[in-house]
């Protein structure tokens, strides 16, 4: 992509003589950027083609603009926020009920985790709002759905119909955008849910499918323990990258049952080294206690409550035995993934969950000694994913190689941070690395932010939105009012 040309096509106002000049250094087109707040307009879609529309959501982003004194960051937050509302959300009604098909960007497909994590920053509204209330709750549906159609699957299609990933060898349908069976696809919806239930107090999203989907749940990661044998799933893709597929024949990598349950992929849809994907344990303890408060308080379904409360133990225990490593420099840490057999992965995947993601997700205490110095590790050198360069530092993975930093780990950094000085380098960093298009990015290189992958990526737009609102509400405004033009100008 020629940076220059997308400012040309994004600030019609630029003079003539830039607009001639196709190769005028960025820089000093970044600087006429920052040079007057007139010219930052807005880059959401005309009001005509967005995709869904709430006036909360207006009056929020036009009061955080108002409070924001950067004019950059105040144009990101306009642009970022709504991103998911703006292009992403497919509301409707099917069957009598809500429904509400969220595309991941320009996949146009619907990821369980990112559908959850896109529309999250959304719940704050869900009581004042009832098109939000709906367009949630028919998120929550179609996520049931998706998961009856088959537990195993990451990504589904808006109707049943042909995948680019239709001929992998695995039990693939037509409603399947991709089959790859990873933990956390299973765990956001039920913090979804939850957390609409906790918001809103409406607990008609707790059906007789919602009965149908925890026991699949269960029976799926009962399945992946792995204590009788490998489980139904399987996966193989004939694929030039090692990563996008299983070795021994599509099982994957041997583990011991020890009460972990095996992931096949990370949430970056990268396969495992070892299965046993210590986050995403984390995350499937906290959603199994999650999903027993609501069928004792909901459901009265005291049987499968425990049935939920008891896996989560094991898996808890079993965590607590294998999932710690005693690093030379670091102390006790988090390894990323083991076998069981005692072997342990060190390093951090920017994806979420990720080891420095897990305070975010609320599946570790903030203040675990464990996770301070796992956090510490990963934000290193001793993190084999962790790139330093030019412009930014962060964590990236094997997704999309090396050098390449996802602006998700910045963000992860600056939502688990205590540290005023540290949160504010973050939201500069995101703000020096947008390339000049008023979004967040899926990765960028790290001495180049103008070499980045997915210009629409509405999960990481969704989020940063989210960042800066939780930001504003835990009393950080003047933090933010702190970030000069000088420091934000690319």
């Amino acid at each position: 992509m020629k940076t220059p040309i997308l400012y040309l096509l994004m600030l019609p106002a630029l003079s003539m003589a830039s607009a001639a000049n196709v190769a005028a250094p960025a820089l000093q087109v970044r600087q006429e950027l920052h040079a007057q707040r007139e010219k930052l307009l807005s880059q959401r879609p005309p009001q005509a083609k967005r995709l869904f529309y709430s006036d909360y959501v207006e009056r929020k982003i036009k009061e955080v603009k108002g409070q924001l004194t950067n004019n950059y960051l105040a144009w990101m937050f306009e642009n970022c926020f709504p991103n998911t509302l703006d292009t992403t959300v497919h509301f409707g009604v099917k069957d009598g009920k809500e429904d509400t098909f969220v595309y991941t960007g320009d996949i146009p497909a619907m990821w369980l985790r990112d559908s959850s994590a896109q529309v999250w920053p959304y719940l704050r509204f869900a009581n004042q709002d009832a098109n939000i209330r709906k367009m949630l709750k028919g998120v929550i549906f179609r996520q049931y759905k998706c998961i009856l159609i088959d537990p195993y699957a990451n990504a589904f299609n808006i109707k049943p119909g042909k995948s680019p990933w239709s001929s992998d060898l695995t039990e693939m349908k037509p409603e399947l955008h991709e089959r790859k069976w990873e933990i956390d696809s299973l765990c956001y919806p039920i913090r979804l849910a939850y957390a609409y239930w906790k918001a809103t107090g409406d607990s008609s999203i707790f059906n007789q499918d919602w009965i149908k989907v925890m026991r699949l749940i269960l029976q799926t990661f009962k399945e992946q323990q792995r204590k009788q044998d490998l489980g139904p799933y399987k996966f193989q893709r004939v694929t030039e990258d090692p990563t996008d597929s299983m070795g021994n024949k599509g099982w994957g990598s041997p583990v011991k049952p020890v009460g972990l349950i095996a992931s096949a992929f990370r949430p970056s849809d990268d396969a495992t080294t070892f299965l046993f994907l210590i986050p995403s344990n984390f995350f499937a303890v906290t959603s199994l206690n999650k999903a027993a408060d609501i069928l004792t308080e909901v459901n009265g379904d005291k049987k499968l409550a425990l049935e939920c409360t008891t896996l989560a133990s094991e898996v808890k225990n079993a965590l607590d035995k294998y999932a710690v490593y005693h690093h030379p420099e670091y102390g006790k840490i988090y390894a990323y993934e083991v076998d069981g057999f005692g072997n342990q992965l060190l390093m951090d995947d920017a994806n979420v969950p990720s080891l420095i993601g897990m305070a975010y997700l609320e599946d570790v205490p903030d203040d675990d000694p464990v996770y301070l110095n796992t956090r510490r590790f990963v934000w290193s050198e001793s993190n084999p994913y962790f790139f330093k360069g030019k412009v930014a530092e962060g964590i990236g993975g094997p997704h999309i190689g090396f050098d390449m930093i996802w602006p998700m780990s910045i963000m992860m950094k600056a939502f688990t941070s205590d540290n005023d000085q540290e949160i504010k380098h973050c939201i500069e960093t995101l703000m020096l690395t947008d390339a000049g298009t008023g979004f967040i990015h899926e990765s960028f290189h790290k001495d180049n932010a103008d070499k980045f992958t997915r210009p629409w990526f509405a999960w990481q737009n969704s989020l940063f939105g989210e960042l800066i609102l939780k930001l504003i509400d835990d009393g950080k405004l003047e933090l933010l009012n702190s970030i000069t033009t000088k420091q934000t100008a690319h």
